[in-house]
């Protein structure tokens, strides 16, 4: 292998393991969430687009709270993979957390059945290279309390297969999607292999 391609799947490696680490403690924050209000899921504990900035201060060490503006939390702009700008904007408890990662919820996707928030994290802040499937990811928060990528079928948790097809749909395809990443790896254990 050459110096460029192990440098790059050593970066690949920094995103996913920070990525994971993002993920893990989101779902142990959402399980305290729904177990200290003593109930059935998230839903019924009151989490929503709107309770979305209070349960990330309550569970969360925030070092930065933006609120509903995408900068300076986040990068004024998104790219995807293929070099496609995205239509991405966080308008909805835009935080940095202490591990340096910026997280917030897309509002535009509330309502959406059987979901409770779109999730962006974008593992690095502001850093670069700020693009979707490298370093900003968008997580869908479902109100069983599943993480996963976003269901066009209503299928929850998704098979391997409808990641896959949100993956050629929306990750990697040249429109201003930037979902479709997340179940990539989930699919691929946890590597990226894009």
């Amino acid at each position: 292998m050459t110096v460029p391609s192990l440098m790059q799947n050593h970066q690949r490696k920094t995103y996913v393991t920070q990525l994971h680490k993002v993920y893990n403690e989101l779902s142990q924050g959402l399980i305290r969430y729904q177990t200290d209000r003593n109930a059935l899921n998230l839903t019924e504990a009151g989490l929503s687009v709107d309770t979305f900035s209070d349960f990330l201060k309550s569970y969360f060490k925030v070092v930065q709270d933006c609120d509903n503006e995408q900068t300076p939390c986040f990068a004024d702009s998104y790219k995807k993979i293929a070099g496609v700008a995205t239509l991405f904007k966080c308008d909805g408890a835009c935080m940095v957390l202490a591990n340096g990662a910026a997280i917030g919820v897309y509002k535009a996707s509330a309502g959406y059945t059987n979901m409770i928030a779109e999730i962006v994290v974008d593992i690095n802040g502001q850093q670069g290279p700020n693009i979707f499937g490298r370093d900003a990811f968008a997580l869908f928060l479902y109100k069983d309390g599943t993480i996963d990528d976003y269901s066009t079928s209503g299928v929850i948790p998704m098979t391997e297969e409808l990641r896959e097809q949100r993956y050629q749909a929306a990750c990697i395809d040249n429109s201003n999607k930037w979902d479709g990443c997340f179940g990539k790896i989930l699919n691929d254990n946890w590597e990226m292999t894009y």
